[in-house]
């Protein structure tokens, strides 16, 4: 496991350096190849933005998350798919690309919504602070998704969201992005 600081990646992220972020991620692939790994995974969601730069220079290949969450979100009936995450994550095309290409539409919360769900991500849960009113707004947004835009799911499309929001507390079906790159990455090491 390598990872350089949350706030190397918030710094390149915030200036629109997607390069700079490959490079980052890069630079953990030379490291973890070096240690000798044979696949990589990354679990933040955010970065796999830069992936389509760093799949054809990295020294090992990667399982991508959202590929990983798309076919899931396929192999269990689903048409329409709600994205929660971080602003840089829901305002890209990580996830609408892969899940389009399983016909699956993906659906992003109201731009209110999303600004507040990145403020909660990056200010309280990222610090292990767990709000019952910040639970409280994420299941609104997900009941909304289901309600006034008709999604069958959920993606929970960052590491922590997980550690408020899951099936039990949710009005859709969730599909836990970090759960189900790591059983993915799991079912390969054994495979291999």
């Amino acid at each position: 496991m390598h990872t350089h600081s949350l706030a190397a990646y918030v710094d390149c992220l915030d200036r629109g350096d997607l390069a700079g972020v490959g490079d980052l991620m890069l630079s953990s692939a030379a490291k973890l190849q070096a240690a000798g790994a044979d696949f990589l995974i990354c679990p933040d969601n955010t970065i796999h933005q830069a992936m389509d730069w760093v799949r054809p220079h990295s020294p090992l290949p990667w399982l991508h998350i959202a590929e990983v969450v798309a076919a899931e979100a396929s192999a269990r009936g689903f048409r329409r798919v709600g994205l929660t995450g971080t602003r840089w994550l829901v305002e890209s095309d990580v996830y609408p690309t892969a899940l389009r290409r399983y016909g699956i539409t993906c659906v992003i919360p109201q731009p209110h919504e999303r600004a507040r769900i990145g403020a909660i991500i990056l200010s309280e849960l990222v610090n292990g602070i767990f709000d019952p009113a910040s639970v409280a707004l994420f299941q609104t947004v997900i009941s909304r998704l289901k309600d006034d835009e008709r999604c069958d799911a959920v993606v929970l499309g960052c590491t922590e969201i997980p550690l408020i929001i899951n099936e039990a507390n949710a009005s859709l079906p969730t599909l836990d992005s970090t759960r189900l790159l790591a059983r993915a990455a799991l079912a390969r090491a054994v495979a291999s």
